[in-house]
């Protein structure tokens, strides 16, 4: 493979990896803030052992995040200089935005929650776990914002002198309607995430009878997270199906392997492909589906991958505009797969604890709790993996390919380096992500005892210590 193809699959590695970590220490943050509401509020120590809980598991997952991020943006300058150079301008405004303000914002307040459980007043104390989480937030709002900038460019200008892209309109650039619509369907995402994350550690926990008290209602709140959160997942999905067709058609018409321009298009079900993934040979469809999907009109046209691809010869010059049909495909089908199987799943675990009910004590139901939080994560990463390759060639859609944004001087040899360096290190994250997240689970809360007389609002004459 050439120095194009390794920068690009290190990228994609190193992407999806960190994109484990971010949704759950999103969402679980904000869960874990509830939970120490609810303490605050009922004075019930039940909501403040859950809190202590799930906020160890929060604070592996924000750390681990952080490390696996940090390479992101290296990667910039490192294998991607070209692209940095040509829009570096634009899309390094809202990635500095989120190191300087929003980065700094949850990590202060993140330390201020760590370190203050015995100095801090109770009320401020709890206010500084919802500032945290509202720096996650802001971070992700920035972060989206860059990406959005590479599906749909906007607030620049072009300087023919040193051929590159320029920022005009920052504020063009942080709300234009792809960043908004993305954001409101990634949070959700998180969300989906996190309550899973949630409530197949509280299952775990009940099946083990391991402080049931705590764990029935945090499992309820994780179940009735996933459930809510998908929900609006899907309306959100809808809204950025249609602003995707208008924006990125050739990424709709590759979602759904629809090769030729359609009145009233069907949503096709199940589709056999030839191998170089340029036509169907067998489709499964549903009839009039994607034109709703796509416009909002059963009747409406919805262009195809040939025509789209001809549409852009004439516009852009010669050249293959097609991305990978077939991984476009799947991925955005197992996308809605896995998340429809993590939906239904938890509907049925919250119709059999209702009304104090029990859970199954199979070993299929405690396996499949086992798995539940991973679920969330293959329906966001396949999610990803949809969004970034169906618009290639694109790095900068209409504006500059991936193949012109690698850097010129970078060698195959030195990214193969890289690639492997960063493949073990993710390996020894993994390991010891894994080996925390199990041990804190298998220990689980800590006994009521320790909570008896918990010492918060004490005096400021005492030192700061780290409460985990």
């Amino acid at each position: 493979m050439n120095a194009l193809d390794l920068a690009r699959w290190q990228f994609a590695i190193t992407t999806v990896y960190h994109f484990l970590f971010v949704p759950i220490t999103i969402g679980l943050g904000f869960l874990v803030a509830g939970l120490q509401t609810a303490w605050y509020r009922k004075n019930n120590l039940k909501y403040l052992r859950a809190t202590k809980f799930f906020g160890k598991l929060f604070l592996i997952n924000f750390a681990i995040g952080v490390v696996t991020g940090i390479v992101q943006e290296f990667q910039f300058g490192m294998n991607w200089s070209t692209y940095s150079r040509f829009v570096g301008d634009i899309f390094g405004a809202p990635l500095a935005m989120e190191g300087l303000l929003a980065f700094f914002l949850e990590s202060t307040f993140l330390g201020l929650w760590i370190f203050g459980w015995d100095r801090l007043p109770k009320k401020l104390h709890l206010a500084t776990i919802w500032m945290a989480a509202t720096g996650t937030l802001l971070s992700a709002y920035f972060i989206l914002a860059a990406n959005s900038f590479m599906q749909h460019p906007v607030g620049y200008i072009m300087n023919a002198t040193k051929n590159r892209a320029e920022l005009e309109n920052i504020f063009t650039v942080l709300f234009q309607k792809t960043a908004v619509v993305t954001f409101l369907h990634t949070i959700p995402s998180a969300f989906f995430a996190a309550g899973a994350f949630m409530a197949g550690i509280s299952a775990y926990l009940i099946l083990k009878k391991k402080d049931v008290e705590m764990s029935r209602p945090t499992l309820k709140i994780g179940l009735v997270t996933v459930i809510i959160s998908f929900l609006l997942i899907g309306v959100t999905g809808d809204v950025i199906g249609k602003v995707m067709t208008t924006q990125q058609p050739m990424k709709m018409a590759a979602a759904e392997a629809l090769y030729d321009t359609t009145d009233s298009a069907p949503f096709s079900l199940f589709t056999v492909g030839t191998l170089d993934g340029s036509r169907s040979v067998f489709q499964v469809d549903v009839p009039s589906v994607l034109s709703f999907l796509a416009t909002g009109d059963f009747k409406a046209t919805v262009k195809g991958v040939n025509d789209l691809q001809a549409e852009y010869v004439k516009k852009y010059g010669p050249g293959n505009y097609t991305p990978n049909i077939p991984l476009a495909y799947w991925s955005f089908r197992l996308m809605i797969g896995f998340g429809a199987i993590a939906f239904f799943f938890a509907l049925f675990a919250l119709w059999r604890t209702r009304k104090g009910g029990e859970l199954p004590q199979g070993k299929w139901f405690l396996r499949s709790m086992i798995a539940m939080p991973l679920i969330p994560l293959a329906a966001i990463s396949f999610g990803w993996i949809f969004t970034e390759t169906a618009r290639q060639p694109w790095a900068v859609f209409g504006l500059i390919k991936t193949e012109d944004g690698v850097s010129a001087v970078v060698s195959a040899g030195s990214i193969l380096f890289t690639m492997i360096v960063f493949t073990l290190l993710y390996g020894i994250l993994a390991v010891i992500e894994v080996g925390l997240t199990l041990k804190v689970i298998k220990n689980g809360p800590a006994p009521e005892l320790d909570y008896e007389n918990p010492k918060l609002g004490g005096s400021s004459d005492k030192p700061l210590v780290m409460s985990y």
